[in-house]
């Protein structure tokens, strides 16, 4: 099959687009693979530094070994990531036995959003994105690598390393899942306790339990959210081993896999002769497959913000009308929690990314000539890992869905489009996802009720203030207000007035997480109200058109264009859970449309 027009003029623009960046990305990469690893270089102090602590060290001088450095994430706090705390000792192990050494180069931290949600906290959220690429950065400056393993899952982590691993893009990298946990209480249940509680039909002691039978053990949440979107988007850009993001935590698949990506990554090294940069694997059509893996799946609109941030790590410009014009070519093939009641481990189950991959490369919507950390070629991630005794091989995957509730074919999609849309109008920019929102919600026009913190919408909530159709705004929420938190803890009580019978949305220059759900949510509207962008024109009462159809957000008032914007106060966000430490990110951060970076 032929490439898809759209998704070849799609990558046609990005490329023009990034000519200038992308050209001196590759020349400063390439200047920098030919110094090489600089240990050979260092002086014998330097080098004993590096060797001190290894327990074959007189052996790793005498040789020509590769030097395999770990960034990992791990900590015992996030499920997902408690797995990891195994890793180093295996990989060590497997890296020995292929001839390598390997190093904890450094950690990173990660936090959990499941537990900052709707706190202080949670305004640290995005920014730590930066702070990932940052540390795992100062990991990798000693110099000393011939290949970077990186460790990490949630939401902030794999765009973050990603940065890292952009940035030092002639260092080899391979990302080493550590899978979802089993499935517990159905998401669906879940959600409606959570709506339940909202309304006050049911105590905090029912809440507890039901939470507490969805997060039960270590392995990622097993929703659809940033942390499994993040994992679907490695493996569709070729950063993973083919069929390894969904596995579970603490199996034997698991740990071949583990081993597998350890002895891909001592093999792609520039010591061998299948020498692999991640910035080559990072290129245009990799970014593009990314994107369409993410509108296929229905995945989160965090990575909205984050992909355009990646991808710039690696020389490359990525705009929101990609997004948009990707999703009006790619169909949705996947229904899974909160677009549907199936779970990751169910899809998985039911064919996985391996059935998704080879369906779209049959209908010409992925690139299939990109460079992988698997080889060249993206046919090999139709494939299925299995065990032969303790070593993996890979299988022809499914050619059919195993359970077209939760997994269609691209020719028989559950919709005809990916459910992103791009808004534009005179509030500005913004992002809608509607994968999951009735088509009757898709176009809104109701008053306004404009807010300038979350805790405001949930007092209005209790007092009984809803009592007609209403669009929410909630604005001063954007990177350089208060470092753009998620909403996420508005979802239950907004479904409980759609429940209701009114009409609701949210229209925020926030994020919302990728379990946004049935609400629609016109999201990331830039430019942001506290540097004078059009929310901070809206007042009560008015009017407001969210046409997800047509693509517009307008403020339908004839004064509004008129208006002062009201200025920003952030004395509330300014301290306080090490908020006074990233008054510097809040400066200077960039505008959500373009990924709200710092540190690219």
């Amino acid at each position: 099959m032929s490439l898809h027009a759209t998704i070849d003029r799609v990558t046609d623009r990005i490329r023009n687009r990034s000519h200038s960046s992308r050209d001196a990305y590759l020349k400063k990469i390439a200047r920098a693979a030919e110094e090489g690893p600089r240990r050979a270089h260092l002086s014998c102090g330097n080098q004993a530094h590096v060797y001190a602590a290894m327990p074959d060290k007189e052996d790793f001088v005498a040789t020509r070994k590769p030097n395999i450095g770990i960034v990992t994430a791990y900590n015992d706090m996030l499920s997902a990531h408690q797995p990891y705390e195994r890793y180093p000792d295996l990989i060590r192990k497997a890296g020995h036995a292929a001839g390598a050494t390997v190093q904890v180069a450094g950690g990173v931290p990660a936090m959990c959003d499941g537990v900052t949600q709707g706190r202080a906290g949670m305004e640290l959220s995005l920014f730590s994105r930066d702070v990932i690429a940052l540390a795992a950065g100062v990991a990798l400056s000693h110099d000393c690598f011939d290949a970077a393993l990186y460790l990490g899952v949630c939401d902030k982590i794999v765009p973050g390393l990603v940065m890292a691993a952009g940035t030092f893009g002639h260092i080899p990298a391979v990302f080493l899942p550590a899978g979802p946990m089993p499935s517990g209480l159905p998401n669906d249940e879940k959600s409606k306790v959570r709506q339940q509680f909202a309304s006050g039909e049911v105590g905090r002691d029912v809440l507890m339990a039901a939470e507490m039978a969805s997060y039960h053990s270590p392995g990622t949440c097993t929703f659809y959210g940033t942390a499994n979107s993040n994992q679907m988007l490695m493996e569709f850009m070729g950063m993973h081993l083919p069929g390894s993001s969904f596995v579970n935590p603490n199996t034997p698949l698991r740990e071949a896999l583990t081993i597998a990506g350890v002895e891909r990554a001592a093999a792609i090294t520039k010591l061998g002769n299948d020498y692999l940069p991640a910035g080559e694997v990072l290129d245009e059509k990799a970014f593009v497959n990314g994107m369409v893996g993410l509108m296929s799946t229905g995945g989160s609109t965090n990575l909205v913000m984050h992909i355009p941030a990646m991808a710039k790590a690696a020389g490359i410009l990525i705009d929101i009308e990609d997004f948009h014009d990707i999703s009006e070519a790619v169909p949705l093939m996947a229904r899974v929690y909160p677009n549907g009641l199936a779970d990751v481990n169910h899809f998985h189950a039911a064919g996985g990314i391996g059935y998704m991959i080879g369906q779209l490369l049959e209908a010409g919507l992925l690139h299939p000539d990109v460079k992988t950390i698997n080889g060249t070629g993206l046919d090999g991630y139709t494939a299925e890992p299995k065990l032969d005794g303790a070593r993996i091989r890979w299988d022809a995957g499914a050619k059919d869905t195993l359970n077209d509730k939760i997994l269609r074919p691209a020719s028989e999609p559950f919709a005809k489009t990916g459910g992103l849309k791009q808004l534009e109008g005179n509030l500005g920019r913004g992002v809608i996802k509607v994968s999951a929102v009735a088509p009757e919600r898709h176009i809104i026009e109701a008053k306004a009720r404009v807010f300038s913190d979350q805790e405001q919408v949930k007092l209005a909530f209790k007092n009984g203030e809803f009592t007609e159709d209403t669009i929410v705004v909630v604005r001063f929420q954007g990177p350089r207000a208060n470092g753009m938190p998620e909403l996420h803890s508005l979802t239950p009580m907004l479904a409980v007035l759609q429940d209701r019978g009114l009409k609701v949305a949210l229209v925020t220059d926030g994020r919302m997480s990728g379990a946004s759900g049935k609400v629609p949510a016109a999201i990331h509207i830039s430019p942001e109200a506290s540097v004078g962008g059009p929310l901070a024109r809206v007042r009560d009462g008015d009017v407001i058109r969210l046409d997800a159809v047509m693509g517009v957000i307008e403020n339908l008032t004839d004064t509004f264009a008129d208006r002062k914007p009201v200025p920003f106060d952030g004395s509330d966000n300014a301290e306080g859970m090490g908020r006074e430490m990233f008054a510097v990110f809040r400066a200077v951060a960039g505008p959500a449309t373009e990924g709200a970076g710092v540190v690219v």
